[in-house]
């Protein structure tokens, strides 16, 4: 190696800037929190080296998969201590990569106009776009958008076709959407403290440690959706039949009350509801609370009257 290939590069605080993307005011503001060790002092000079540009590749790294500077700080003296990054970056990769084998498709808005009849529903595409359904893809000569999953447009198109309006096909993917992410949310939850909390003793993690939980999120990623559609499955199954016996009946359909009535809850109750959810939410969870048992106690009792045997094959 000659003598000038092992000089170690070097760089003014403007070159660093130029290097790594990051202004030289963001650089300062680095190394007063402490994330960015400071530069070397050569007269009146600061130099900063490659380690300095490093560093500040794995700053920019971390922010973009969502850490918090504070949370940076800690992985990054985690990693000056000897415990390494390797597998804590590892379990981020594999927490935030793609959680489906669908792959993203494009569609122009000529594509997309045609697949639901044709006629241009500007409402439409920006609710679609609000829900993610639809990302606008900018600097193309015609309007064209990514769609994150092809399967859930291809619904959408389907239900439009059988009749149903565009608004009330937005409005129930929102609504779904809700009811999905608390699912999604209690199968973490449960996950969290059955499987992952002996991995979070230490913050950060180990890298061992890290990169174990690392593989168990790979175990276990396909379970909640499995578990999902054999439920689903399931509650289809009893509820379809029941909407099926209601509407194929010789006997009208009982009423629908829609009318509020009032009903007592013992004040002990909505005192422990308002410290659980707000004051203004009591109504509300009440509401849904009383809706749960009522659907847990209908499809048990289908359940156990359900015949052996299937009547319809």
């Amino acid at each position: 190696m000659s003598e000038q290939s092992a000089v170690r590069p070097e760089y003014r605080i403007e070159d660093l800037a130029h290097h790594s993307g990051a202004t030289v005011r963001t650089i300062r503001a680095y190394q007063d929190r402490g994330l960015l060790p400071r530069p070397e002092r050569r007269g009146r000079s600061n130099v900063y080296g490659d380690g300095h540009l490093a560093r500040l590749r794995q700053i920019a790294d971390l922010l973009d998969r969502g850490y918090t500077l504070a949370s940076i700080k800690e992985l990054l003296e985690a990693w000056d201590t000897g415990r390494g990054l390797g597998g804590v970056l590892g379990l981020v990769a594999e927490v935030q990569g793609p959680w489906t084998d669908e792959e993203a498709a494009r569609i122009t808005r000529a594509e997309l106009d045609a697949r639901f009849g044709g006629t241009p529903d500007e409402d439409a595409v920006r609710e679609a776009v609000e829900l993610g359904v639809l990302e606008r893809l900018p600097g193309r000569d015609t309007e064209e958008y990514l769609v994150p999953s092809p399967q859930e447009l291809a619904v959408a198109v389907e239900l439009h076709a059988a009749g149903v309006p565009l608004s009330a096909i937005t409005g129930h993917l929102r609504e779904l959407r809700e009811q999905v992410e608390h699912i999604a949310g209690r199968f973490l939850e449960f996950t969290t403290e059955h499987v992952f909390a002996r991995y979070l003793e230490h913050r950060p993690p180990t890298d061992s440690d890290a990169a174990e939980a690392a593989t168990m999120v790979r175990r276990l990623r396909p379970l909640a959706q499995q578990t999902v559609d054999a439920e689903l499955a399931r509650a289809m199954r009893i509820l379809a039949t029941r909407h099926l016996q209601i509407h194929l009946s010789p006997e009208p359909p009982p009423a629908q009350d829609e009318e509020p009535r009032p009903v007592q809850v013992p004040a002990g109750t909505i005192r422990a509801v308002q410290e659980l959810v707000g004051a203004e939410n009591v109504s509300a969870f009440v509401t849904a609370a009383t809706e749960r048992e009522l659907n847990k106690r209908t499809l048990d009792s289908l359940a156990a009257n359900a015949p052996d045997s299937p009547i319809v094959q």
